[in-house]
């Protein structure tokens, strides 16, 4: 099954509109890529403080099929895959009530922080990027039955 991640929509994440205020769904995402390292036994104080390897993200895109609104409770169900030896991707979908009312993509890079070239990706990313590439082709197979 991918990583999902609930999330209760705040006011601080909304605009003078009363929505959620489009890049703040981008934090949101990123909150639960952050949970999927954690479940996946990655160290986060590790990860985000290596002074030697970075993942920034070099492409993000989000739509809205909905407004979202505060008190709306969110599920992020995410799906990361590889694209090659030095970077990743990680597809998200955004539901309320088992509707999806947002989807998000973000593209990342791993790069050597001092010389800021790309490098490949290390053993545990590889390894979080396989668990859920297992995970989510499982659930597309369940799926496909389902639909037969």
């Amino acid at each position: 099954m991918p990583f999902t991640y609930n999330r209760s929509v705040r006011f601080q994440d909304t605009d003078a509109a009363g929505v959620v205020y489009f890049a703040n769904i981008l934090g949101i995402c990123h909150e639960a890529y952050e949970e999927s390292l954690e479940a996946a036994g990655i160290d986060l104080k590790a990860f985000f403080s290596n002074p030697s390897v970075a993942f920034p993200i070099v492409h993000a895109n989000v739509d809205f099929f909905r407004p979202i609104f505060c008190g709306d409770k969110l599920l992020v169900s995410l799906m990361p895959q590889k694209l090659g030896s030095e970077k990743f991707e990680i597809a998200y979908e955004i539901s309320i009530a088992e509707v999806i009312v947002a989807k998000a993509i973000t593209r990342h890079v791993c790069i050597d922080v001092s010389s800021r070239s790309k490098q490949e990706l290390p053993a545990e990313i590889v390894n979080w990027l396989e668990t859920n590439r297992r995970d989510t082709e499982e659930v597309e197979r369940r799926k496909a039955r389902e639909t037969m």
